[in-house]
C-alpha cells in the first residue's frame, strides 16, 4: 500500500507542477498586441508560412488594419515574401503541393513554388489571378522565398531548389546567376539544402542584394559581373561550424579543407536584408535572435545597432526587418508569432500577434511604402541622439538558453506551431520534470497492482 500511495502522490504532484507551469507562464506572458496609429495609414501586409506540421500547411497572406485582419487569402500551403504592386494587387512568393500536371522531372502529384498575384478587391473576396510556378523535389527547403517586379517588367526570384537567382518575363527565364559560380557546390543542389538562398532585392537596375543563409553571407551581385561585394566575408580563422549544421548544408566538396562561411558573430543564418544605402544594411539575424544594422568600416562589416528584446519579450528567430519612412523599424518576430514596430531606442509603438490557425509569420510590409532601397541609417546613439539598446545594453538579455533544451524547443515548435510563444526553456524543463514524475508514479502504481 505504501508503494501505491507514493505512486499516486507522485503523479498528483507532477500534474500539479505541470498545471502550475502552464498557468503561471500564460498569466505572466507579456502582451504581444500594442495598439497605436502605427498601421493606420495603409495597414501591415503579412506573409505567413503556415501553421501545420513543419510549417508547410495553412499558409496565408493577410492585411492587418486597425488591429484586425481586413482581408486574407489562404489557398497555398505556404506564403513568404509579400509586396503590394502599384495597381493594388499583391505579389507573394509561395509553395503548394498536389499539382497533377507539368511536374517533370518529378512524378505527379508534385510540389511547385514561385509567385502568385492576388487581387484583394475581387468579387467574392481575395482571389489569385495569376501564378508563375515550377516543380521542385520536396516541399521543404526548395521554395521561392522572395520575388520582386523590376522596372523592365521582369520578375526577379530567389530559388532554393537550384540555388540561384533569376529573372522571368512572360513565363520565360531571361537571366540567371548560379551560386555554383561562387561557392563550392555539391553534385546536385536539388538533393541538399545547400545554401538556402532566401532573399533577393534589386538595389538598382543592374545590382541585386542576395541573402545566402547557410553561408552567413549577403552578396551584391551585378547582372554583368557576378559577385562584386560580400557582406561578412569568409576569413580562414573563422569557425565554420555554424555553416555545417544539420548535416545537409555546406561541406568541403572540393577537398581544400575549407568552406566559404561568414563569421556567425556578425551574421548567423540571416533573412531578408534591406539595403539602407552604400555601406549600410539592415538584417534579420535569425540564429542570433536579433535584428542588426551592419555598416562597412575600413572594408569590414560591423554591427552599428542591434535589437534583441522588445516589449518585454526576447526576440526569437526574426525573419524580416524593414526600416520605415518614419525612421522606425518593422520586425517579423517569427517564433514569438508577432509583428511589431520599434523606435531607434527600442520602444515598441505597435505590435500584433498572428492568427492561431496560421501563426508562423515570414515577412511583413508596411503600406503604402513597402520595403525601400535606401532608408534612415542608425548609429550607436540612434537617429535622434538618444541611446539605442546596443549603446546602453538595456533589454539585451537573452534569457536562459540551454543548448539541448533550445534545440528540442525548436523541434516542438516545428511539429506543433500552436505552441504558445511564451513557452520557453524553463517551461519545457519543468514540463519534462512533470512528465517524468507522472511516468514514475504510474510505474509505482502499476507494480503495486501486479502484486
Amino acid at each position: 500500500m505504501e508503494r501505491a500511495t507514493r505512486g499516486v502522490a507522485l503523479v498528483a504532484a507532477s500534474l500539479l507542477l505541470l498545471a502550475a507551469t502552464l498557468t503561471v507562464g500564460a498569466a505572466m506572458a507579456p502582451d504581444r498586441g500594442v495598439s497605436s496609429t502605427g498601421d493606420a495609414d495603409g495597414g501591415t501586409l503579412v506573409g505567413s508560412q503556415g501553421g501545420g506540421p513543419g510549417w508547410h500547411e495553412k499558409g496565408s497572406v493577410y492585411l492587418v488594419e486597425n488591429d484586425s485582419i481586413a482581408w486574407r487569402e489562404d489557398s497555398a500551403d505556404s506564403y513568404f515574401d509579400v509586396t503590394r504592386l502599384p495597381n493594388g494587387t499583391v505579389m507573394a512568393g509561395f509553395m503548394h503541393s498536389g499539382y497533377d500536371s507539368r511536374c517533370a522531372p518529378y512524378d505527379p502529384p508534385c510540389t511547385k513554388t514561385g509567385f502568385r498575384i492576388i487581387d484583394p478587391e475581387a468579387d467574392g473576396g481575395p482571389t489569385v489571378v495569376s501564378e508563375y510556378a515550377f516543380p521542385v523535389r520536396t516541399a521543404k527547403n526548395s521554395e521561392t522565398h522572395d520575388v520582386e517586379r523590376l522596372p523592365s517588367g521582369e520578375y526577379l526570384l530567389s530559388d532554393m531548389e537550384h540555388e540561384r537567382i533569376f529573372t522571368v518575363q512572360d513565363g520565360a527565364v531571361t537571366w540567371q546567376w548560379n551560386a555554383s559560380s561562387f561557392y563550392d557546390a555539391p553534385p546536385d543542389p536539388t538533393r541538399r539544402d545547400w545554401l538556402h538562398i532566401n532573399d533577393v532585392d534589386a538595389v538598382n537596375e543592374t545590382h541585386y542584394l542576395v541573402s545566402v543563409r547557410n553561408a552567413n553571407q549577403i552578396l551584391l551581385v551585378s547582372r554583368g559581373e557576378g559577385v562584386v561585394e560580400v557582406i561578412n566575408e569568409d576569413r580562414r580563422d573563422d569557425d565554420d561550424g555554424s555553416c555545417r549544421v544539420r548535416g545537409e548544408q555546406l561541406a568541403d566538396f572540393d577537398g581544400d579543407g575549407d568552406v566559404t562561411c561568414g563569421n556567425p558573430e556578425i551574421l548567423d543564418h540571416q533573412h531578408n536584408p534591406q539595403w539602407l544605402g552604400d555601406g549600410a544594411v539592415l538584417v534579420a539575424d535569425s540564429d542570433n535572435n536579433r535584428v542588426v544594422e551592419l555598416h562597412r568600416v575600413d572594408g569590414r562589416w560591423e554591427p552599428a545597432w542591434t535589437l534583441t528584446r522588445a516589449g518585454g519579450i526576447d526576440i526569437r528567430w526574426p525573419r524580416d526587418a524593414d526600416r520605415l519612412d518614419n525612421g522606425n523599424t518593422l520586425v517579423t518576430d517569427t517564433l514569438n508569432k508577432r509583428v511589431f514596430e520599434v523606435t531607434p531606442n527600442g520602444t515598441v509603438v505597435w505590435s500584433t500577434g498572428t492568427p492561431d490557425d496560421s501563426p508562423i509569420p515570414y515577412e511583413a510590409e508596411r503600406l503604402p511604402e513597402g520595403e525601400r532601397v535606401g532608408a534612415t541609417q542608425y548609429d550607436s546613439t540612434g537617429t535622434d541622439g538618444t541611446p539605442t539598446e546596443t549603446a546602453t545594453g538595456a533589454g539585451t538579455e537573452t534569457g536562459s538558453s540551454v543548448p539541448g533544451l533550445s534545440l528540442l524547443l525548436v523541434g516542438i515548435r516545428a511539429v506543433a506551431p500552436w505552441t504558445p510563444f511564451w513557452f520557453g526553456e524553463s517551461h519545457l524543463a519543468l514540463s519534462l520534470v512533470a512528465v517524468v514524475g507522472v511516468v514514475a508514479g504510474s510505474v509505482e502504481w502499476a507494480r503495486f497492482r501486479e502484486r
